[in-house]
């Protein structure tokens, strides 16, 4: 089962004051923390340098998708599968930021909807008509999943896998789609940058404290990705939280050994960005793990439930790191093997959620922008 947003009605607003276009003036926060400083570092150190960096692994996969296309054998397939990994880690740190054009575009659901649908696959490979662009129904069949099954899940090897595309070179429909795919990743990406180059101005001013301002939306979506895209689709969901065990639902189901090497890039990514961690090193911004600290400080809530509530947050990321450092690389075989571990995993998560959904956001003020029905 999939969580999709919904955006709560501008109603419901904090402050009875419309929004103008300078929400920074309008709807400015009592606390009086520099909250465009917070935005600032995130954009400018976090945001855009992964958005870079992830661009820049695409193209290496485009550089040796021509390759293989060029000289189809089994170094060239082995080095765009190797490649296809290295994209995926890094597309963990930014799939948390489905805000602005991205949202608009439903870039994350256009990236990494798993699991993948093959039969979609297969029909569109065979030459029926398709829209990858705006039909839902099409998310399933694109993105990181689907390469995910054309590079590893069209035969039991790889030179199996390499016939596939021997058959027919000049026009072999299978290694067309597959270009296709990567072709629509790079073009959506490239906009989704310029949108940040773009609005990145725009999008700091907005500071204040309405439920349209960007760092309001910019904390719910982190939390709706920690608890939906990290906790219920790469952990939970394939666990059986909800309902039986669905290993077929796991993140990079045909390489297999690679669910545990994402989910934990995922926990570093969350990790960095709560603590303002800039993306390119060690240095550290204005992040949420500041303004907890401020208003730790300044006796904002008057409630000892909110006093080391930063550092709680982190210690939960650590203990979740523990807990997924002990799961197989394989999580379809921890799964069938121990899922005992994947609910310990879990439950390590489910810890930081509420810290982070229910602590956080009411110490910050900000409501939950989404709904859910899966009972936390």
């Amino acid at each position: 089962m999939r969580f999709f947003k919904i955006f709560i009605s501008i109603a419901l607003i904090s402050f009875s004051i419309s929004c103008t276009e300078n929400d920074n003036q309008q709807n400015s926060t009592s606390d009086n923390y520099d909250r465009s400083a917070l935005l600032t570092n995130v954009v400018d150190n976090i945001i855009i340098p992964a958005h870079q960096r992830f661009q820049e692994e695409l193209t290496l996969l485009t550089e040796n998708l021509s390759e293989f296309n060029s000289n189809r054998d089994i170094e060239t397939l082995e080095n765009l599968q190797l490649q296809f990994v290295e994209t995926y880690k890094y597309w963990q740190h930014i799939e948390m930021f489905n805000i602005g054009y991205a949202e608009e575009i439903y870039y994350a659901s256009k990236m990494n909807i798993y699991p993948t649908n093959v039969s979609r696959i297969v029909d569109n490979i065979n030459g029926e008509s398709f829209d990858l662009d705006n039909n839902p129904n099409q998310y399933s069949a694109q993105g990181f999943p689907a390469l995910d099954y054309l590079l590893f899940g069209l035969g039991e090897n790889n030179f199996e896998i390499l016939d596939i595309y021997l058959d027919n070179q000049n026009d072999n429909p299978t290694l067309n789609y597959l270009s296709l795919l990567v072709a629509k990743m790079q073009a959506n990406t490239t906009d989704v940058i310029n949108y940040w180059t773009n609005n990145r101005q725009e999008f700091i001013n907005s500071s204040g404290n309405s439920a349209s301002s960007s760092l309001n939306m910019l904390a719910n979506d982190f939390v709706y990705y920690y608890e939906k895209g990290f906790r219920a689709n790469k952990i939970g969901i394939p666990a059986g939280v909800w309902s039986g065990l669905l290993p077929q639902n796991v993140e990079a189901f045909y390489k297999k050994d690679i669910s545990k090497i994402l989910a934990k890039e995922a926990l570093t990514a969350c990790t960095k960005f709560f603590n303002g961690t800039h993306f390119n090193g060690q240095f550290s911004g204005d992040g949420f793990y500041d303004y907890l600290a401020y208003l730790d400080d300044t006796n904002y809530s008057n409630s000892s439930m909110f006093i080391g509530l930063n550092d709680d947050i982190v210690s939960s990321f650590s203990n979740a790191e523990e807990k997924i450092n002990l799961l197989d690389d394989n999580f379809i075989n921890q799964i069938e093997s121990n899922n005992m571990q994947m609910l310990e995993a879990y439950d390590a998560i489910q810890y930081g959620v509420v810290r982070l959904k229910t602590n956080m956001l009411s110490i910050l003020g900000i409501s939950v922008d989404y709904y859910d029905a899966d009972g936390d």
